[in-house]
């Protein structure tokens, strides 16, 4: 038998995981037929794409991600940069064979890194942005990648031991109801030096050379009781060629006019890891 395509690959995938899904039209228990339709007893019907992933939003929504952001956040994040960052989401990761889910996924690569530090782990990847899931599907083939809206949650309820939020929204309602008892929201929210380089030289006669996070610690705070806060910061060499693909991907350089007039060497990452337990 010859190798599987990344359909067929998909297709298997969901089903060894079926129990995960839940229609996002009417909450019903979804099955997978042979032929790559996944539905509901209510007949809602979604199809797996041949890129390797599903899309679970029942109408269309626009982005404004690109895929240039998203081949530029796959760069940056393979380069290495913040691959501190995903050893410290692992090790907060203890359950037996987990599954994870990562919320805001975008292209997959913080999710499909992570995945690869523990054993046996189950990586289910969400976002909203097409370009970003259809990128995650050519990338990487070890996890499942799905179009969808946490609005319209397309998971059944208590199915993850670990729910990840890095630099996108969340939805904390959702994010309980997905939770394991026991189970940890690990969220990564920027620090005041969060790439500090690229803000002194693009705002240095701004608001914008200083950050605070404290209303977004604040309501996670709310959200879950005995929070734990760890920083996480370093600061990295970084090559020539990344300086366009990191003003690509972040908000910040979508801002400056005269992208080539910044020259970094370096990179400082600061970030708060929020973990929050399921009930």
């Amino acid at each position: 038998m010859g190798l599987l395509s990344k359909r067929e690959l998909t297709i298997q995938q969901i089903n060894q995981q079926i129990q995960l899904f839940a229609c996002p039209i009417c909450k019903q228990q979804m099955a997978m037929s042979k032929e790559g339709k996944m539905s509901c007893p209510n007949n809602h019907s979604f199809d797996v794409a041949k890129q390797g992933y599903i899309n679970l939003l029942h109408r269309p929504v626009n982005s404004m991600y690109s895929k240039a952001l998203f081949d530029s956040r796959h760069a940056v994040i393979e380069s290495g940069l913040y691959n501190m960052v995903q050893k410290a989401l692992a090790e907060e990761i203890t359950a037996p064979t987990p599954i994870i889910l990562d919320t805001g996924c975008g292209e997959g690569s913080h999710l499909h890194r992570i995945c690869q530090q523990l054993e046996q782990a189950t990586g289910v990847g969400i976002d909203i942005a097409k370009e970003g899931i259809m990128a995650a599907g050519k990338y990487y083939t070890d996890e499942i990648w799905c179009v969808g809206d946490l609005a319209n949650s397309p998971y059944n309820a208590q199915s993850f031991d670990a729910i990840l939020n890095i630099l996108s929204p969340a939805n904390y309602e959702e994010f309980k109801r997905l939770l394991k008892p026991g189970g940890k929201v690990l969220k990564i929210v920027p620090q005041k030096n969060y790439l500090k380089e690229l803000r002194m030289q693009a705002f240095a006669d701004s608001t914008k050379e200083s950050y605070t996070n404290e209303q977004t610690v604040a309501r996670f705070k709310e959200s879950f009781a005995n929070t734990v806060v760890k920083r996480i910061t370093y600061t990295m060499p970084l090559k020539e060629e990344l300086v366009s693909k990191l003003l690509e991907m972040t908000p910040m350089g979508w801002h400056i006019e005269q992208k080539e007039n910044i020259q970094l060497n370096e990179i400082t990452i600061d970030f708060d890891l929020l973990i929050g337990m399921g009930e």
